[in-house]
């Protein structure tokens, strides 16, 4: 890992997540890329972006207070020694994530997340959950204040199809990143029930061919996927909860939804998401 992206609006879940790819950082001598979206009126961005002699006196009031917020930021003795790239970016808040994690090349976006339920949830939803929707970087989304990052155990929620091989590779390698343990877990439900036998079979022929170590497999049976993959997150007390996403958009994102998407929203623990 050389690179992350963490977007920030200077505000307190903003500053969690800018302290977890602080120490994420340090332990793999990596580089921040903290980006800022300035959403500025339609007029002032229209006039940056034709190539204007000077920028209109507005914009100039909103970067120097941007820059102001950076120095303030870049000030903190967790990010003594890290280098840290301080970027703007004045597309919409999910656009200017994308782009910019496409362009510096990022290993991942690690990004605060209020989180969201209900008909706020449903109708508007929040800007980790878009970003985990449409990135294809992995996205680790950030709830509660970690001063301290220290993850001893991983839970990675697969179905143990080929599809799934990528990602369950990336969390692998994202569980030794940070000195954890992977514990690998299927869910089984009464709508998805395979017996014992059958779920042990298709966990060992999917992972006697991956390279991969120091891991736990286990069965967990719940009412669904969400709860079971929370649930037996709780029963192990691990750190965080990685999983895979289709990334589902448009109305096939309100009919069948999106288990990732889900399990950001309501998890307490910080979510590692994979674009499949």
């Amino acid at each position: 890992m050389k690179s992350i992206l963490v977007p920030t609006d200077f505000s307190k879940q903003a500053e969690s997540a800018l302290k977890v790819a602080a120490q994420i950082a340090k332990k793999n001598n990596a580089k921040i890329y903290l980006l800022h979206i300035l959403e500025l009126p339609m007029h002032l961005t229209d006039l940056m972006s034709s190539g204007a002699p000077g920028p209109a006196p507005e914009a100039v009031f909103f970067m120097k207070q941007t820059h102001k917020k950076f120095e303030e930021v870049l000030n903190q003795d967790y990010l003594k020694d890290i280098d840290v790239i301080e970027t703007v970016n004045f597309e919409d808040v999910l656009h200017g994530i994308i782009d910019s994690s496409t362009k510096n090349n990022v290993d991942i976006i690690i990004m605060g997340s209020h989180g969201s339920t209900g008909f706020e949830e449903l109708f508007i939803g929040s800007n980790a959950e878009k970003v985990v929707r449409t990135s294809k970087k992995p996205v680790l989304v950030i709830k509660e204040d970690c001063d301290i990052f220290e993850i001893n155990d991983f839970v990675y929620a697969t179905n143990f199809d080929d599809e799934d091989k990528p990602c369950l590779l990336a969390a692998h390698d994202f569980s030794k990143s940070i000195q954890a343990k992977l514990h690998l877990v299927w869910i089984n439900t009464a709508n998805g029930f395979k017996t014992t036998y059958e779920t042990e079979e298709k966990m060992n022929n999917m992972i006697s061919n991956l390279a991969i170590e120091g891991y736990s497999l286990n069965i967990y049976n719940d009412n669904t996927v969400e709860k079971g993959i929370l649930n037996f997150a709780d029963s192990i007390n691990a750190g965080m909860i990685g999983i895979s996403t289709h990334g589902r958009k448009g109305i096939s994102h309100f009919i069948n939804g999106s288990l990732g998407e889900d399990v950001v929203n309501h998890a307490k623990r910080p979510v590692l998401t994979f674009k499949i």
